[in-house]
């Protein structure tokens, strides 16, 4: 009896040793990060991905990501109204225009989804006023920093860290991170729709076939680069500015952006490519099953976005354990 009280007491010990150890590893990644996300320290791939993993398992990543889906399509609807007003203004003399932002729109959404969201569009389009621009604009950027409020929360969980912001100051720090993340976006937009433009004005004015073709291939070439550039700057945005960190180091492409985006993209275009060969949803949700698919995709969207934060975390959390150790190793060394 006594032998096995010992042997709680020693495991207690233990665990009691280990959760002290993590949270010294996680007090250096806060306090001092890594200048580098890339250089791995000679940890095997494997060893990262089993540690990631378990992490996003311990952190309820899963959970968190249906919670950012909700807010994300909570946040979609006045989106589009503020978004709908100011292009239905334009859209009734400009229809390229607006065609053109409805394709670059289903180029991930699944198509029975955007059915939805279009027709939700030419609604709030069709009666665009003043009005409704100031209250949209104003609905989307607060429903949206809701959305942004919640990747705060749940980037703190996965830093392991206690937010020490106040009510006021998270929110307005959400609000000023919504706001500069809507800019970016919408300068991945132009950047799309200025590459169609030189592309068109390409085939206009170069009378050459062959040199017209080049230019108008450079030019959506490197429209999409600097979009893609501009999608990962999105996600270096969110994970420098939302986390609590006591010491932020900027890193503009991480491994956890690489494989957030890389993911998002590959989930996106396969649940296309699922929802087009098993489009048995709708005897399963009828209705609602386009409302379904969307808060999918945001689901996915979502995970992603922290799968690639859990990477950066495990990342910076090895580094500073092997620091630690280092330094503990040291410290014996000089007492015996």
């Amino acid at each position: 009896m006594s032998s096995q009280s010992s042997s709680i007491a020693d495991a207690s010990s233990r665990e009691g040793r280990l959760d002290q150890f993590e949270q010294e590893a996680r007090t250096i990644v806060s306090e001092s990060p890594l200048r580098s996300l890339w250089d791995l320290r000679h940890v095997p791939a494997k060893h990262l991905a089993v540690r990631t993993w378990k992490s996003m398992i311990s952190d309820r990543i899963f959970g968190h990501a249906a919670e950012l889906g909700f807010y994300f399509l909570f946040a979609l609807f006045p989106t589009l109204l503020s978004a709908s007003s100011i292009l239905g203004l334009a859209a009734r003399s400009a229809h390229q225009f607006y065609d053109k932002l409805l394709d670059y729109l289903s180029i991930l959404i699944p198509t029975a989804a955007l059915g939805t969201v279009l027709k939700t569009f030419n609604e709030t389009t069709a009666a665009a006023s003043s009005g409704k621009i100031t209250f949209g604009l104003i609905a989307a950027v607060w429903s949206a920093s809701v959305g942004i409020s919640a990747v705060q929360d749940t980037m703190n969980v996965v830093y392991k860290v206690q937010d020490t912001r106040s009510y006021i100051r998270a929110r307005i720090y959400a609000i000023g991170l919504t706001i500069l993340l809507t800019n970016i976006v919408t300068a991945g937009l132009a950047c799309m729709l200025s590459g169609d433009v030189v592309a068109a004005l390409s085939y206009r004015f170069i009378p050459v076939h062959l040199l017209a073709v080049a230019a108008a291939i450079v030019a959506r070439v490197v429209a999409w680069f600097m979009a893609t550039a501009l999608l990962a700057l999105t996600f270096g945005v969110i994970y420098y500015w939302a986390p609590d960190l006591r010491i932020r180091r900027w890193h503009w492409f991480s491994p956890g952006c690489a494989i957030g985006i890389a993911g998002w993209l590959v989930a996106s275009l396969g649940l296309r490519v699922y929802i087009h060969f098993f489009n048995s949803y709708s005897f399963t949700y009828g209705s609602l099953g386009a409302v379904i698919i969307l808060l999918t995709w945001f689901y996915i969207t979502g995970l992603m976005l922290l799968l690639g934060a859990e990477i950066n975390s495990e990342i910076e959390a090895i580094a500073a354990e092997a620091q630690l150790t280092s330094s503990q190793m040291s410290s014996a060394s000089l007492q015996n």
